[in-house]
């Protein structure tokens, strides 16, 4: 088996370089090898790697920024998105691509599950609902994980930000009302390798669709920057002083696009489909921080 990723140098594309090598031979495109802002360029890169399977791994991800460039956002997590489906259809392959919590509005009072209607409050997310719906347009061989608050050793992210200014600062102010699921890249990876080995001993039995990919269990981003605390001080070296961790409303902290209130995302689907269910997120995120990458949050301009 041939499997093409994109993105391969993210939090999730440098995890599926490892989870995916049992499977069969690993085609890793960089954004220099694979550019979605320039969709043009896409159909020969596919064509020419003759995958059996095509991984999207890639995504414009600034989220605020984004407010102000939509549509190169949508360029690439909308236009550029269909084109690599287009593309994969025409080799009769599977497309797997990654959505997000960002497509809702975050008003439900409960875990929002795959039939959910979308309706995003962000550019961000009304560019990941173009992609999805570009996909499902294009139709073939594919599936749709949408994930959340994905975290890694490796890359920009939460956890590594949390420890830098931990290094920086005497107190962390942090939104406490906003409640998601935080996600190890690992786990999406590992998952991602499972689904596919189960579609391709699935013959005819399989049917597209989109399904959600989280870790079990929420909590909000202040807790999620107190469980990182925690574990920090049982690792020597990731931690040179605690600060104190100060609670705030969605209010108190400005950004430019505005963020669900609600994030949880229903696994069910994808433990009825396919027999997996993510671990909870305070066990991921402590085999997350024995990664000795992580040391490198601590230095400046890492």
């Amino acid at each position: 088996m041939r499997l093409l990723v994109t993105g391969a140098a993210g939090q999730v594309g440098w995890e599926l370089g490892r989870s995916l090598a049992p499977l069969g031979e690993v085609i890793a495109l960089s954004r220099e090898q694979c550019d979605l802002s320039k969709p043009q360029n896409l159909p020969g890169i596919v064509a020419s790697a003759k995958p059996d399977v095509v991984i999207n791994a890639a995504a414009y991800t600034a989220v605020d920024r984004a407010e102000q460039e939509e549509a190169l956002a949508t360029q690439i997590n909308g236009e550029a998105v269909g084109v690599l489906a287009e593309a994969t259809r025409g080799l009769g392959a599977l497309f797997l691509h990654y959505s997000t919590d960002y497509v809702f509005d975050g008003t439900k009072g409960s875990p929002y599950t795959e039939d959910d209607h979308p309706h995003p409050i962000n550019a961000y997310g009304r560019s990941k609902l173009a992609g999805e719906r570009a996909v499902a347009q294009c139709g073939g061989r594919y599936l749709i994980l949408r994930t959340s608050w994905v975290y890694a050793a490796r890359g920009r992210n939460f956890l590594r930000t949390v420890l830098r200014l931990a290094g920086e600062r005497d107190e962390l102010r942090m939104v406490d009302d906003q409640v998601g699921a935080p996600t190890w890249a690992r786990d999406i990876a590992d998952a991602t390798a499972a689904i596919i080995g189960r579609v391709r001993d699935a013959d005819d039995a399989f049917a597209p669709g989109i399904f959600n990919l989280t870790a079990s269990g929420a909590t909000s981003w202040c807790g999620f920057a107190r469980a990182i605390l925690d574990e920090a001080e049982k690792r020597p070296g990731l931690l040179r002083q605690r600060p104190r961790l100060q609670p705030i409303a969605s209010a108190d902290y400005p950004v430019p696009a505005a963020r669900p209130m609600n994030s949880r995302l229903s696994g069910t689907q994808l433990r009825e489909s396919f027999g997996i269910a993510l671990p909870d997120w305070r066990q991921s995120l402590s085999q997350c921080m024995l990664d000795p990458a992580l040391a490198l949050a601590l230095v400046p301009g890492a």
